[in-house]
């Protein structure tokens, strides 16, 4: 067969699909609309490494606090810049903050600032513009009262919901000191940031994206095939003219061809607007500018190449078992029962391949990522091939019922296939989900860890500068702050046995008789009371310090370092012993506790102050009270909020991007759904219309209706249960995981696949009813 003759029949096709009339357009259309919401998710999906890259950049580019940073030392010029961190959080949300002070004329200005903001202004980003002019954001505009003058442009930007914002500040070189400041001379310098992503989390990124891929593929297949009864008919009128079988579906598969290029255009075009929405959504706290979404050339080519092919070779694919004559289509005789051998072929070889990687685990490299998505691809099109085969078994054997039961199941058993693809998306979507939200919960403890913190003892952490009074002074303030219900203050610093250049040393804690008593089990305690704390595991030097009548030193000073205080404090000769117990941080403290009074007053600017504060949490918004008043007391401190728990940055990241794509993948499928149910409404158009004739009732083939939903539902959400729950095994399996099945995680994502139909079938209802009327019957 020459390639002109099979152009030929292509191009007879698409005329076809334009100039068949109102018909053909719409079957056109809903093509293209199907595959053009599949095109849009592809070329969404294709865009997001490049946004990731821009984000990752534009991070880059606005560096500027380098901690623990020691090679590079700045001095102070016409081009350096004083810089502070005074980032805060507000109802969960991190909002980014910087205070600036140039020291010169050409001092850099941050990416998307036009000019130095002065003491008591500030340029903000749009998105914290919003909120503080809104009546939402009333709170943080008391913690940032400063005049907003100008608005961060995107290049100073890495999402377009982020809040950020920047405020000229004074008196920054004071902070130098203690590290809370830093001097540098340009933004973006280069840090060695090269660090290999461990082989779990690759792991856990090439599932994700293959897990998210895969129902769109499987939409796309299933989209092109829409209309396929009436198409077949017009088949059987071209054998009656004189084609033969072959060129007839090279013609149904050029009719297939015009649908799925029509859809690349409506793809484009849902992209682009979907790319502009982008701009205003924020999902899972991540946000992107519409720049940001722009698909690699190469990939787009793909996308645009890959979609008329698969068309035309799922049509032809299909139609392989189908006998079109001339007087008609042999598929709506009984069709040959489906085999089930080559089906178990694709999920036994998906699990072969990933087979050799079981045992792994974190400690052997990384995982051969061609066996992994070949595997996992294979498993989740067993999905795909298994249904059909299933939903035909089981709707052969369902037997009598109501008259809208027998009408669902008699049309089921008429067309098991085209039930089947039509739930084959979601199916794939809930395998892929439980085998997912099985291997996070199985490898979350790896980068889960407790924080030992005393949750229910303190919920927050306010770091004071040094200074008893200070100490004093903001926990008065605190115990005035709605919400808070008891404060535990602690001093902390050092104690050396050298003036200068101490071998020996230990912590020293001050605090009232009830805040110690935290920290240590005291035997008795009054004010003016000193004790050397033992048992702790890690400190041997107090007991060696422990002696009453000798003179330590408060803030020894070491060689190579700035003169310190030096402040010498004679132990008192009534010194008590205590014994160490878990302190709120979970901590075992050695050293000495001073209660204020025994305190010498020289050495009080050496402390730094802790508050550890109990909330009442049915206090609306306290933590964000507790950082209003903080910001009074010192505006670069932000208070710490406790958790029990604490997850790894990389962790829960992937986490993060795995529900925002769950989120845009649902939204397809609920789409792909609806459209898919419009189209068989539309096929059986005249079918509903002589049964309303004849008398049944609009409820019976509405019930109807849902039944020839719900039984293929039900069925494909048990095989990707299956499916789901045997992928979960393996891939925990292949991480050297123990198996355990998350049945929350399985319940609920099954319950979402269910959710999404009841939605769609609600949906589909209306037209549904419009589509039972008489004048259904008409024809031209």
């Amino acid at each position: 067969m020459s390639v002109r003759q099979w152009a030929a029949d292509l191009a007879m096709g698409v005329r076809f699909a334009f100039a068949g009339g109102r018909e053909g357009w719409v079957r056109a259309l809903l093509t293209a609309v199907g595959v053009g919401l599949g095109v849009a998710l592809l070329l969404l999906t294709t865009a997001i490494p490049n946004a990731l890259a821009v984000r990752d950049d534009r991070e880059a580019a606005r560096n500027d606090l380098y901690y623990g940073d020691t090679d590079t030392k700045v001095s102070r010029s016409d081009h350096s810049l004083l810089i502070a961190n005074a980032g805060t959080t507000f109802r969960d949300k991190d909002v980014r903050g910087r205070v600036l002070e140039p020291e010169g004329p050409r001092a850099p200005l941050p990416p998307g600032v036009e000019k130095f903001p002065a003491q008591g202004e500030m340029v903000v980003s749009p998105a914290l513009k919003d909120l503080l002019e809104s009546g939402s954001g009333k709170l943080l505009r008391e913690r940032l009262p400063q005049r907003i003058v100008g608005t961060i442009g995107e290049s100073g930007l890495v999402g377009s919901a982020e809040l950020a914002f920047y405020r000229g500040g004074q008196g920054l070189t004071d902070a130098l000191g203690d590290g809370s400041a830093a001097r540098i001379e340009q933004f973006g310098r280069s840090q060695d940031s090269s660090e290999e992503l461990d082989p779990v989390l690759l792991l856990l990124i090439l599932v994700v994206f293959v897990v998210l891929l895969m129902p769109v593929a499987v939409f796309i297949a299933a989209a092109v095939r829409f209309g396929g009864e009436r198409r077949d008919r017009r088949l059987a009128a071209l054998r009656l003219v004189g084609s033969d079988s072959r060129m007839t579906r090279r013609i149904a598969a050029g009719e297939a061809l015009a649908g799925a290029v029509l859809g690349l255009v409506l793809g484009a075009g849902f992209f682009l607007m979907g790319r502009e929405a982008a701009g205003s959504v924020e999902v899972f706290d991540v946000s992107v500018f519409p720049s940001y979404l722009n698909p690699s050339p190469a990939l787009t080519l793909l996308v645009g190449l890959a979609v008329p092919a698969a068309a035309v070779l799922v049509t032809l694919f299909a139609l392989r078992s189908v006998v079109i004559e001339p007087l008609g289509v042999v598929r709506t005789a009984k069709p040959a029962r489906r085999r089930l051998w080559w089906r178990l072929l694709l999920p036994v070889a998906g699990l072969a391949a990933l087979y050799p990687m079981v045992g792994q685990g974190r400690d052997d490299g990384d995982f051969n990522q061609y066996l992994v998505i070949g595997g996992v691809m294979l498993l989740l099109i067993g999905v795909t091939a298994l249904l059909p085969w299933i939903v035909e078994r089981v709707v052969g054997r369902l037997g009598g019922g109501g008259v809208a039961w027998q009408l669902a199941v008699r049309r089921l058993q008429l067309s098991s296939g085209t039930a089947a693809r039509m739930v084959n998306g979601i199916a794939v979507a809930v395998a892929g989900a439980i085998a997912l939200q099985m291997l996070f919960a199985g490898v979350e403890g790896n980068y889960t860890k407790d924080t030992d913190y005393d949750v229910s003892l303190a919920q927050m952490q306010v770091s004071v500068p040094p200074g008893e009074s200070r100490l004093g002074e903001a926990a008065e303030k605190f115990r005035r702050t709605e919400g808070v219900r008891k404060i535990y203050a602690y001093s902390e610093g050092y104690l050396g046995d050298r003036r200068r250049d101490a071998q020996l040393n230990a912590s020293v804690v001050v605090g009232d008789c009830a805040s110690l008593r935290e920290v240590a089990d005291l035997p008795s305690c009054r004010e003016g009371d000193v004790f050397a704390v033992r048992g702790a595991e890690y400190d041997t030097d107090t007991p060696k310090l422990a002696k009453a009548g000798r003179t330590l030193y408060f803030d020894p000073s070491y060689e190579g370092g700035p003169k310190t205080a030096e402040i010498p404090w004679v132990l008192p000769s009534d010194l008590k012993q205590a014994q160490t117990r878990e302190d709120p941080t979970g901590s075992r403290r050695g050293g000495f506790l001073i209660t204020p009074s025994a305190l010498p007053a020289a050495a009080a600017p050496t402390l730094d102050g802790q508050l550890y504060l109990n909330l009442d949490e049915s206090v609306p918004d306290v933590r964000d009270l507790v950082r209003n008043t903080a910001a009074t007391i010192d505006p670069l401190t932000e208070p710490m909020v406790w958790r029990s728990v604490e997850r790894a940055d990389r962790y829960t990241a992937i986490r993060t991007g795995l529900f925002a794509g769950a989120a845009c993948v649902l939204a397809l499928i609920g789409a792909s759904l609806l459209v898919s149910q419009l189209e068989q409404l539309r096929e059986r158009k005249k079918l509903l219309s002589s049964l309303v004739a004849f008398g049944t009732r609009r409820s019976t083939l509405s019930l109807s209706v849902l039944w020839q939903t719900a039984i293929p539902i039900a069925l494909g959400l048990l095989l990707a249960s299956v499916v789901g729950m045997t992928l979960g095994a393996v891939l925990l399996r292949m991480t050297d995981n123990a198996v355990r099945v998350d049945w929350p995680s399985v319940l609920s994502m099954t319950g979402v696949g269910a959710a999404v139909v009841l939605v769609v079938t609600l949906l589909s209802l209306p037209p549904l009813l419009r589509l039972m009327r008489p004048d259904g019957l008409r024809t031209e």
